[in-house]
């Protein structure tokens, strides 16, 4: 539907205005095209609506102008165009932007399970992804000889087959057509945002949770579709989603921000080598699992980074450097990790942590206001200092 298709009469009440926007792009303000004159472009107003959601626009009172006279104009004999156009206009907010695929807002889709998602993987055919997986790292010469004699212990025999599963699904790519696939992407989306709608699976709303762009599958190359399930994991974990809230904010700050799903994308990849080069090895034979470990070493992983980037006033020019020392101590010393996250769950179950503290203002940059009381996310308790690292 093309805003601005209302009849006659009413489009002539604006002359000076010819707007047609198609519906697919009213979520992204700077790429609408229009046509309208030099003083309405300055208006304050127009720029205010630019990035609201198609599902608030027709309570805007500038779309609201468009579809009524200023005069109040109401047609006496309602025609059927009229209806046809007012049918169309109220259908406005349960049309997704960029798909067109209609979505019922008073039923919202049901929000997805870790556990559900995994057993969507475990009953599909994945043969042909399996192909492509490297399980180990190969290596030769002196190298192999040193693995062999001083690296971490092999994998044990029946752990391998869940091993390659995690793998597996790191070679799987996002599929829109995929409806658990589009579960697992507005879950994350309601729990990171608050939101109880759904969202279109394409569109600038995934930026503001930190993809590169509109589309969330072209920023998963590398990890594939286990970026998402540890996303997944990580805000459907009654333990871990408040961790996962408290570095979402953070992502946000007006100075340390950084992508939030594209750094978690970079941390899945660190869990793949870890996972290849056989540093989870040791704790998967402990604990007799895979996916749990790998899980865990996600997310204390992220839980590190995040300490990092607050504690040392790291900003996106520093994202480099950062996560290269980030994979070097993450191969290294993954218990040390696993224990920090022990430790930091621990005490958060308990009210001991406190993860609405408030963070030092620094540099004269630094407001006074309380509005900057981002919170620490791994603000550990100073006799908890030794987990920490």
């Amino acid at each position: 539907m093309l805003l601005g298709s209302f009849p006659t009469q009413q489009q002539k009440s604006h002359p000076e205005i010819a707007i047609t926007i198609p519906a697919c792009l009213l979520a992204k303000g700077e790429r609408v095209s229009t046509e309208y004159s030099p003083s309405y472009d300055k208006d304050k107003s127009v720029l205010a609506f630019r990035g609201i959601p198609i599902s608030e626009l027709k309570n805007h009172g500038i779309l609201q102008a468009l579809t009524t006279e200023a005069n109040g104009w109401e047609p006496r004999v309602v025609s059927t165009e009229v209806v046809r156009a007012q049918e169309e206009w109220e259908a406005v907010d349960t049309i997704q932007p960029e798909t067109g695929s209609l979505a019922n807002s008073e039923q919202p889709g049901q929000l997805i399970s870790f556990t559900e998602a995994l057993q969507h993987f475990q009953t599909m055919d994945l043969s042909s992804f399996k192909k492509r997986i490297q399980p180990t790292i190969r290596r030769t010469g002196l190298s192999a000889l040193r693995h062999y004699l001083f690296g971490p212990p092999k994998l044990h025999q029946g752990l391998r087959e869940e091993r390659d599963l995690v793998l597996t699904i790191a070679q799987c790519g996002l599929d829109s057509q995929d409806p658990v696939h589009g579960r697992v992407l507005q879950t994350i989306y309601k729990k990171l945002t608050g939101s109880k709608f759904d969202c279109a699976l394409q569109g600038d709303h995934w930026e503001d949770l930190g993809f590169q762009g509109a589309n969330p599958a072209t920023d998963l190359r590398g990890a594939g579709f286990l970026a998402l399930l540890h996303l997944l994991y990580l805000v459907m974990d009654s333990k871990t989603l408040l961790m996962a809230q408290e570095i979402f904010r953070l992502s946000h700050h007006h100075i340390q921000q950084f992508p939030f799903c594209l750094m978690s994308v970079n941390i899945t990849r660190i869990a793949i080598q870890a996972l290849r080069e056989e540093c989870l090895s040791r704790e998967c034979n402990r604990q007799q699992k895979v996916i749990p470990v790998v899980n865990s070493f996600y997310a204390a992983t992220f839980l590190h980074l995040a300490h990092v980037w607050r504690t040392q006033r790291k900003t996106i020019l520093d994202a480099g450097f950062v996560l290269k020392d980030l994979e070097v101590l993450a191969k290294k010393s993954p218990r040390r990790l696993l224990k920090t996250l022990e430790v930091y769950l621990a005490r958060v179950s308990k009210g001991q942590t406190s993860l609405l503290g408030a963070q030092k203002c620094y540099g004269p940059e630094a407001p006074t206001s309380k509005d900057l009381t981002f919170t620490g996310v791994c603000d550990l308790q100073p006799q908890s200092s030794e987990g920490t690292g």
